[in-house]
């Protein structure tokens, strides 16, 4: 099953307060929501894309530890961004301050603000032109550096600042200025699996 997109136009989509609730209403599903308010209902992954996001998760949480300068989040953390959309990535990653600048009601519901790092791992259900407008989304609110890894191409393409590198799977992606010394190379993990 793909992506499936529910219009909701005729109701004016739902509040933040509403589509929070819906979500809650219905914890076995997985939904983000666009700034037009389109709520999309989103396919589970497969194994082998589910192995790739907890290794490069495993990957960004053990450099934190070291780090101890941010937050980690995982797949199933959304975010509303400054365009009123509601996204949840595969993994993000937040600076400390950030996070410790909301209320504890913003902590437990979506947080209202773009994490400064994300990374979306393409399963074969998904679309590759529909992942590369949300990663200029994720850019263009805010997000400092945002990583679309491509399992199927073995290429990352890598969004930052009016810029996008290709980079493959067997070189090294570093996290630049924003996870100052995070570096993987993707062909390990990939080869794990």
């Amino acid at each position: 099953m793909g992506t499936i997109v529910l219009d909701t136009h005729s109701i004016t989509g739902f509040s933040d307060e509403e589509f929070f609730a819906f979500c809650m209403d219905n914890k076995d599903l997985k939904f983000e929501r666009d700034a037009n308010r389109n709520i999309y209902i989103m396919a589970n992954t497969g194994g082998m894309t589910g192995q790739m996001n907890v290794e490069f998760s495993a990957e960004i949480t053990i450099w934190n530890r070291k780090e101890k300068n941010g937050i980690c989040f995982d797949s199933s953390t959304a975010f509303k961004l400054p365009n009123s959309a509601v996204r949840s990535p595969d993994a993000a990653w937040l600076k400390k301050e950030s996070w410790d600048g909301l209320t504890e009601k913003e902590k437990g519901q979506f947080p209202p603000l773009c994490p400064d790092f994300i990374a979306e791992i393409k399963s074969p259900s998904d679309s590759l032109e529909l992942l590369k407008a949300k990663m200029l989304e994720w850019v263009e609110n805010g997000c400092s550096l945002a990583l679309l890894i491509n399992p199927e191409e073995r290429l990352t393409y890598k969004y930052y600042k009016n810029n996008i590198q290709i980079i493959s799977f067997d070189g090294i992606i570093s996290g630049e200025e924003i996870l100052k010394d995070f570096e993987v190379n993707l062909s390990t993990i990939i080869n794990e699996i």
